[in-house]
């Protein structure tokens, strides 16, 4: 099985409206570039503000996850975005004209339908998997919830649910592996107890609720008065509560569906880390609120882990060697600082430079204490954003790259001759006008050298 990474093969629409703000709502799901992961885009805002798929950018989750950012928010993001991740689907764009995903039937099953319709391509890069190493864990005594994230080779969920109720038993789900989630969880809908309902409407929720996009659950029967407020409420004729039960007329889907939702919706929350996972996560009594304290968690791990340091193969064939970067970089010895590429994805770029006794500035820098000298170590890290920069115009060799700005640099250890640079920059955001934004870090071994902002312009030559 492949691992490279997905997008959709062309976009595919929905239509509906928010579970919680009853708001009539188009949404389109369009493919993405590698390593973009999902952005929500409201394009009934004016300059259409995006919303990145990030658990920085959680406000509530009440009753559902939602996000803000740039000045707006995007309420029920979990259904559309387990339907992605349990379809393989790794970067996306979801563009809607109202503040709610729409529900639809309340589970992920019409969204993994399209996604299964349009089908997939795979893209030139891996999948970006964060490996849980050691255990990662959330727990809460006065909420009664315990999450863990343990180490596991594959993505596997296990979810228990408890409410004491005399309709819904304890209950177990499990997905063993993406694979099965198609036919296993997407078609599990969302519930809600029939004594939560009038609270959830005064709380200005569950305005686009009724028996066709949630499982309603009755602990108790009611009289015909209290019905006939439910019906009202809901949507629905006639409504019958003479005793516990489910009162939907269409039967649950799984004898546990209400714990397969809950995975369902673990899954979404856990998107909001920012890349795929290999884990198994086990959740008892899983909520919103809990499921995106683990992906907090999660996601402190991943910064506070050497993983993202980049690597290379110093044996694998790079990208470009010191020939090829000397074909639309202008500089020559002795400043042609960059021995070579090893990785362009079009948002980031790797470069590799070994330092060296023979280089001519350690004649006159410190001859008796040889340091490489921070300003060539800048020049460096520019280097390799200029190939980043130049290769995005599909024409480098039409363009000189000119470094603009430097902002935020500090330097953290001396690099001495022996030492080999590795180098990263990474967009800030899309180049426009010929103007690049970018990070740059550069490490020996494991440890950070030096990290700045940078500014670079493209200029045609004449």
């Amino acid at each position: 099985m492949s691992d490279k990474q997905r997008t959709l093969k062309e976009k595919i629409n929905f239509s509906g409206i928010g579970l919680h703000t009853g708001a009539k709502v188009n949404m389109t799901i369009l493919p993405a570039p590698v390593n973009h992961w999902f952005v929500f885009k409201r394009t009934d805002v004016d300059g259409n503000p995006t919303v990145n798929a990030d658990v920085a950018n959680v406000i509530d989750t009440s009753r559902g996850t939602v996000l803000q950012q740039n000045g707006v928010k995007i309420h029920t993001t979990e259904h559309v975005l387990s339907a992605l991740v349990g379809m393989g689907i790794d970067n996306a764009i979801i563009e809607l004209d109202g503040p709610e995903i729409p529900i639809l039937d309340g589970s992920a099953q019409l969204f993994v339908a399209e996604i299964e319709k349009v089908g997939y391509v795979e893209q030139n890069l891996n999948k970006n998997y964060f490996v849980v190493e050691e255990a990662i864990e959330y727990s809460s005594e006065e909420k009664n919830v315990e999450l863990a994230a343990l180490p596991f080779n594959d993505y596997r969920l296990t979810v228990m649910v408890d409410y004491n109720s005399k309709v819904i038993a304890s209950q177990h789900a499990i997905l063993h592996n993406l694979e099965n989630y198609k036919e296993k969880i997407s078609p599990c809908r969302t519930f809600v107890f029939v004594h939560e309902i009038e609270q959830l409407f005064k709380n200005g929720l569950i305005k686009g609720g009724d028996l066709n996009n949630a499982i309603v659950i009755s602990e108790d029967g009611v009289d015909e008065e209290r019905a006939a407020y439910l019906s009202k409420l809901l949507s629905k004729d006639n409504i019958q509560v003479s005793k516990p039960g489910i009162l939907n007329q269409e039967p649950l889907k799984f004898n546990n569906e209400p714990a397969r939702h809950k995975l369902l919706d673990l899954i979404g929350d856990l998107a909001l880390v920012g890349r795929p996972l290999k884990a198994h996560i086990l959740a008892a009594r899983p909520g919103h609120a809990a499921n995106v304290e683990l992906a907090k968690a999660i996601k402190k791990s991943i910064e506070q882990s050497n993983e993202n340091l980049p690597q290379y193969d110093a044996e694998a064939e790079p990208i470009f060697n010191v020939t090829q970067i000397a074909n639309f970089l202008p500089h020559r010895y002795p400043f042609q600082l960059v021995d070579k590429i090893v990785s362009l994805d079009g948002t980031s770029v790797v470069g590799i430079k070994n330092v060296t006794i023979n280089e001519p500035h350690f004649t006159g820098h410190f001859p008796d204490n040889p340091v490489f000298p921070g300003v060539l170590l800048l020049e460096a890290i520019a280097q390799t954003g200029g190939v980043l920069v130049l290769t995005s115009t599909g024409e480098p060799e039409k363009y000189w790259p000119y470094l603009v700005g430097i902002d935020n640099c500090r330097f953290y250890k001396n690099i001495l001759p022996g030492d080999s640079l590795v180098m990263k920059c990474t967009l800030l955001a899309p180049i426009r006008m010929g103007v690049a934004k970018m990070h740059g870090d550069a490490y020996v071994g494991k440890k950070r050298v030096c990290s700045v902002d940078m500014t670079a312009r493209l200029v045609k030559k004449s």
